[in-house]
């Protein structure tokens, strides 16, 4: 099986940086970049098995100490590259498995643990009808009950007004409870129901998972060996005049 591209593209104003987290087969080329606004880059080399996860940081800072940190998704490892670590919740994940069963790619936008950021992914043969693109275009940010909103820290809060909501956390991150996470007696599709804040986040990004047992609507497959684009702010930027419209629209 021959290597797969992925290319990321920050359409967002200000700076991300995305992360990867292999989960099975070779190691993501990067663990963490920056990436300015209206920029893209690619990273060829990665296995056509590879496992694993990519969201995107955002807010970061670098302390005079040199040790970096960001106020959503930060991996906790103080650079930029995460190694190997997670990011802390609430951050929309973009997860893969590539060359799953029959050679196929299996991938998702996933809001399970919370929102950050919105994010696309789109297989290059999106273009011939072949592989879907999946997308939580909307900012949750920007709807989210204040009982879920994660604020910038206090200093970044302009003029005595509210801190900017940087992250939504799920209902399962928020309170815990195994109704919500989907655990003990709820632990199935038939007793774990969506709540009305999974379909708060099902209402504004219908793509992604809201919830643990969302399955039916949320994952893609491709058959194996095509590339990815991942996009950060999709609804915005250059992406408006990309000339591969998915087949309903919702670009």
């Amino acid at each position: 099986a021959k290597a797969v591209q992925f290319t990321f593209r920050n359409n967002c104003p200000e700076t991300v940086w995305p992360a990867t987290l292999t989960s099975s087969g070779p190691a993501f080329p990067t663990t963490g970049f920056a990436l300015a606004p209206g920029a893209s880059v690619s990273f060829p080399g990665v296995g056509a098995t590879w496992s694993g996860r990519v969201w995107g940081r955002h807010r970061c800072t670098t302390t005079t100490g040199a040790r970096f940190s960001c106020e959503s998704g930060d991996c906790g490892t103080g650079q930029v590259a995460c190694g190997g670590a997670g990011g802390a919740p609430p951050a929309t994940l973009a997860e893969f498995t590539l060359g799953g069963g029959a050679n196929k790619d299996f991938y998702d936008v996933s809001n399970v643990d919370g929102f950050n950021l919105p994010v696309d992914i789109e297989p290059a043969a999106a273009g011939d009808g072949r592989c879907q693109r999946t997308s939580c275009p909307a900012d949750i940010n920007q709807v989210c009950p204040g009982e879920l909103a994660v604020r910038a820290a206090a200093s970044s809060a302009r003029n005595g007004g509210d801190a900017a909501v940087v992250g939504c956390k799920s209902a399962c991150l928020a309170f815990g409870t195994d109704e919500y996470c989907c655990r003990g007696r709820f632990a199935s599709p038939a007793t774990c129901k969506p709540s009305g804040y999974s379909r708060l986040f099902k209402a504004q990004c219908p793509q992604a998972y809201s919830y643990a047992y969302d399955d039916r609507s949320s994952t893609f497959t491709c058959n194996g060996s095509v590339d990815y684009h991942v996009t950060f702010c999709p609804g915005s930027g250059a992406t408006r005049s990309h000339a591969v419209l998915s087949p309903d629209g919702n670009n």
